[in-house]
């Protein structure tokens, strides 16, 4: 990893005795246990770079995970970012997601993540950048950030909760 992540401003640290709270978000925010369970496997298999929570009235209304790649070394997946359904419209989760690539990029970090790639180029992820990539999964919903312009070309092993071998 080239810099330290701080994350300071992109929400704050998900707390030891919040995690209940969080897989709760998660399966409200996803109808199910899917991505909770996936956090679950990230944390016990030491995966987990950061967790970030933004909380309202008392409660976690939204969630990210960075989790470590297998490969290439040092890169991280955003994976997943949550807002409560009650909390969703309101700019929480575009917020928490270009905060956490401002400051990755601000390290020197790369960053890749795999969904709507229209929500993300809007948080400051490039599916350009991401066209030369290997990838297990669709590299037309992959994204990444990072610094400079270049286009790597990599192969991309998340890590093994994700699944993909």
């Amino acid at each position: 990893m080239t810099g330290t992540l701080q994350f300071r401003r992109a929400g704050r640290a998900l707390g030891q005795d919040e995690r209940a709270a969080a897989g709760d978000l998660l399966r409200r925010a996803f109808a199910g246990p899917d991505e909770a369970d996936l956090v679950e496997r990230l944390r016990w298999s030491g995966a987990i770079a950061a967790e970030r929570v933004i909380g309202r009235a008392g409660a976690i209304v939204a969630y990210a995970a960075l989790s470590r790649m297998a490969a290439p070394e040092g890169w991280l997946a955003l994976a997943p970012v949550a807002v409560d359904p009650g909390w969703q419209r309101r700019g929480l989760g575009i917020g928490l997601v270009r905060a956490l690539v401002r400051e990755a990029r601000a390290a020197g970090q790369t960053v890749v993540v795999l969904g709507d790639p229209v929500f993300y180029r809007r948080a400051g992820f490039s599916g350009w950048r991401a066209g030369a990539l290997v990838s297990p999964y669709p590299i037309s919903h992959t994204l990444i950030a990072r610094p400079g312009r270049d286009r790597p070309r990599v192969r991309l092993d998340y890590a093994a909760a994700f699944g993909d071998g």
